[in-house]
């Protein structure tokens, strides 16, 4: 009993300062009830409320910085100044996205059902966050932010991804986003989707590993996209349960095809691929 008392010691003293993961988690929800009042359990109906939240959350967010300065090793006051800079043009980004999924869903019926109610919502909006203070080098808070939502989401997308301006997730459980994906605007994707790397050393993590989608591409259901040079062209849709490792150019249209097998024939699975209008 002892030895495990001491294992369980030792290991507590040496586990790096860090935040828990309660108070990471409360501040994202705080901060998108403050940026979204349908998200919020409470609307602020004066401008004072507003103001004094405002100020509140900067507060906040300096306060955990300075609890954690191995985490950034930078400048305290200018890291805030940077990520509530940040913050105004992240907010419209936001309120593009569930733009984008008010018009890619037939059963969405406000934008208001979207912010309460989607999960691609609550995935987009932390990972946008998170994305600042990636930029910012902050280390472990925005994955801690986007692990939170994937938690909750089942959509996991890594803080370090860069996505483009209108972006939809519909339904979106199982999609995956790898650190160095760069996906372009008014990129859409359905549940299952992996935007993920092949098999690579871990030698290769300052690579890019994951795929390029470029604009206006339709991605459905269950399709897997692998490695860091495999681009999909602008307006391309890829089709349900789709396996790529292999770049295709604009206009394309990739399926594929299942063909239930016989004894006696040697058909197999083919994938169509469709180049240009």
């Amino acid at each position: 009993m002892q030895k495990f008392i001491d294992k369980i010691y030792k290991a507590h003293t040496a586990c790096p300062k860090c935040p828990s993961r309660k108070i990471i988690h409360d501040f994202l929800e705080e901060l998108l009830g403050f940026l979204f009042p349908e998200y919020a359990p409470k609307s602020l109906l004066k401008r004072t409320e507003v103001e004094e939240k405002y100020e509140k959350i900067k507060e906040d967010f300096a306060f955990l910085l300075l609890l954690n300065p191995q985490l950034h090793n930078q400048d305290v006051t200018q890291l805030q100044h940077k990520f509530f800079a940040d913050l105004d043009g992240v907010y419209d980004l936001i309120l593009e996205d569930v733009e984008a999924m008010f018009e890619g869903d037939p059963a969405a019926k406000s934008k208001t059902e979207i912010i309460r109610s989607y999960p691609g919502f609550l995935a987009i909006a932390a990972y946008r966050i998170a994305h600042i203070l990636y930029r910012n080098k902050i280390m472990l808070i925005p994955r801690m932010m986007t692990e939170y939502a994937h938690g909750m989401t089942g959509i996991d997308i890594h803080p370090g991804a860069q996505i483009g301006r209108r972006f939809c997730i519909d339904h979106g459980t199982g999609v995956v986003i790898g650190e160095t994906a760069l996906i372009g605007s008014g990129v859409k994707v359905y549940q299952g989707v992996t935007l993920g790397a092949l098999s690579v050393d871990k030698e290769m993590a300052d690579k890019k590993r994951h795929p390029t989608i470029h604009d206006e591409v339709v991605i459905y259901a269950g399709a897997t996209i692998l490695g860091g040079e495999t681009e999909i062209g602008a307006q391309s849709i890829i089709g349900g349960n789709v396996w790529l490792t292999k770049s295709i150019p604009a206009d394309s249209k990739i399926y594929y095809q299942a063909k239930m097998h016989q004894e006696n024939t040697n058909e197999t699975d083919t994938f169509i691929v469709k180049s240009g209008s």
